[in-house]
């Protein structure tokens, strides 16, 4: 066994399964490893395919999948959705091709400080100095992204390591992951603020926002009169019809302050208090009024689940029955498109227990409370703000759960930068209805732009956010990569399209003309 077969083998065996690889020369070893038939490879045409995928992969499954990319340019190419990956708190093991060692000292093209470009967006970086010691890095980095939060671990793998044999390796024990149990003089302090007939909001965040953990936070709403609500971006949140409904606290400073004026208290778990997405001139970066308290219930690496029962427990309150969503029987919209017509239209065509993806900013930043009552399914939004997220998750989150519908809203901006995913989509044949919202333009900065102050646009400003010239013909775009594609302009085809999109098996495209 040569160290990359040792590599791939200790992936396997800690149920690190798949692989979303976009390879090259250095990494030609590994790639013969992945024949292992425990590990299903994935092939990318673009870096950040392959890391945005891993992230949707961890958000479905909440176990880490790992990444082949070639080098620094390679490595360069995923950050922006390593970042956003990292900023999700999803776990991922990246694997970075290098230069063999006795190479490097001639400073050969590609040459880079791999360690330098990945330190900042990883909470572990290792360069493999030996074949016999991959086993051993190898299971470092799984214990390490699969840690809660999930962690982005890093290994480094000179082509050498690669190629040599690795001998019989000493395999270190793999770690269960574990989650610490919150302070029980904090669960008391904010039993007593619940007590307290003040206005209070739970913030949930991660683990919080789904399972158990939601059905709790829904028995101390029910228990307390305290009110529910999520950050606007969350990393995944199980809602619809039966499940605990969550509020959203809106993007916008304006509107997010008016919505938390009347709490007196902000109850956080696994996040932190509201803030800006940006600093605006004269605009406050912290959103919460003047006067209300912030109390941390959950920590972001402890347990919402034994909080919440804890909590319940000093509330004696364990037998409340949580919140629940009802179910809104909502028309099929005809006329106009916009963002009410868009959101009713999801509402009534979503199936059940399928997953939405949401990059589709001003689109849909207004309509995501309009789908409260739809069918029970998945919401997954983009948490680090770099764009170019949502295809990539969407197809990492189809082959975590091949048997769930993945609908993809996306603006067309956002889109052009990973859509590559449709490729791979066909390639595999994964069940992803992408729906491209098509302005053709950058209207989210075309929003910004005002809300900084930078007076009206001029037409140099404007060539820079309009993207209508030329024109995107998206169905072409899809053609060229396998996808069957439709495009609508009425709220009444939106809805039919959506609908026949779930009777067949495989990917499809559907651009929404606005």
């Amino acid at each position: 066994m040569n160290g990359a077969e040792s590599l791939v083998s200790t992936l396997v065996d800690q149920g690190v399964d798949i692989c979303f690889a976009n390879p090259g020369t250095s990494e030609m070893h590994f790639l013969a490893a992945l024949e292992n038939p425990k590990m299903r490879s994935v092939l990318c045409l673009f870096e950040g395919v392959a890391t945005g995928a891993a992230d949707g992969w961890y958000r479905m499954k909440g176990t880490p999948a790992s990444t082949l990319l070639h080098l620094g340019p390679g490595l360069a190419n995923g950050l922006a959705n390593i970042h956003n990956a990292k900023r999700a708190s999803s776990g991922m093991v990246n694997v970075i091709g290098e230069h063999s060692t006795s190479h490097l000292k001639y400073d050969p093209p590609l040459t880079s400080d791999i360690e330098g470009l990945a330190r900042p967006l990883s909470h572990w970086v290792r360069r493999a100095d030996s074949a016999s010691a991959i086993a051993w890095d190898a299971t470092q980095a799984v214990n390490k992204a699969s840690e809660h939060p999930g962690q982005i671990a890093t290994l480094i793998l000179p082509g050498d390591t690669s190629w040599q044999e690795a001998g019989t390796p000493m395999k270190p024990k793999i770690a269960t992951p574990q989650r610490k149990a919150p302070n029980a003089a904090r669960i008391e302090h904010v039993a007593k603020v619940l007590r307290s007939g003040e206005t209070a909001l739970l913030i949930l965040a991660n683990t919080a926002t789904r399972g158990t953990a939601l059905l709790r936070a829904g028995q101390v709403a029910a228990a307390t009169g305290a009110r529910l609500a999520s950050q606007f971006f969350t990393a995944r949140i199980e809602r619809g019809a039966g499940r605990v409904p969550i509020e959203r606290i809106p993007y916008a400073v304006s509107q997010a302050q008016a919505f938390l004026k009347g709490f007196k208290h902000l109850i956080t778990l696994e996040t932190t208090e509201p803030v800006a997405f940006f600093a605006y001139p004269d605009r406050p970066s912290l959103l919460k009024a003047e006067g209300t308290s912030v109390h941390a219930l959950v920590e972001a690496d402890e347990d919402s689940e034994l909080a919440l029962d804890m909590l319940l427990d000093a509330l004696e309150a364990t037998a409340t029955q949580p919140l629940r969503q009802a179910q809104v029987e909502t028309p099929v919209p005809t006329g106009a498109l916009h963002p009410t017509s868009v959101a009713h239209a999801l509402a009534a065509a979503l199936p059940e227990d399928c997953i939405l993806v949401d990059e589709s900013l001003t689109t849909g930043r207004e309509s995501m409370g309009l789908t409260m009552g739809a069918r029970p399914h998945d919401l997954i939004n983009n948490m680090g703000g770099s764009i170019g997220y949502a295809t990539p998750v969407a197809t990492g989150a189809a082959l975590a759960c091949p048997d769930r519908r993945v609908f993809c809203m996306v603006g067309d901006g956002s889109a052009m930068y990973t859509i590559q995913s449709l490729w791979t989509q066909a390639r595999e044949e994964l069940n992803v209805t992408t729906i491209i919202f098509a302005n053709n333009s950058y209207a989210i900065l075309k929003a910004e732009y005002a809300n900084m102050g930078a007076g009206t646009p001029g037409a140099r400003a404007l060539s820079m956010i309009d993207i209508d010239r030329p024109r995107i013909d998206w169905l072409a775009m899809a053609k060229s990569m396998g996808v069957p594609a439709v495009a609508v302009d009425t709220a009444e085809g939106f809805h039919q399209a959506m609908v026949r999109s779930t009777l067949e098996p495989g990917p499809c495209l559907i651009e929404v003309r606005l």
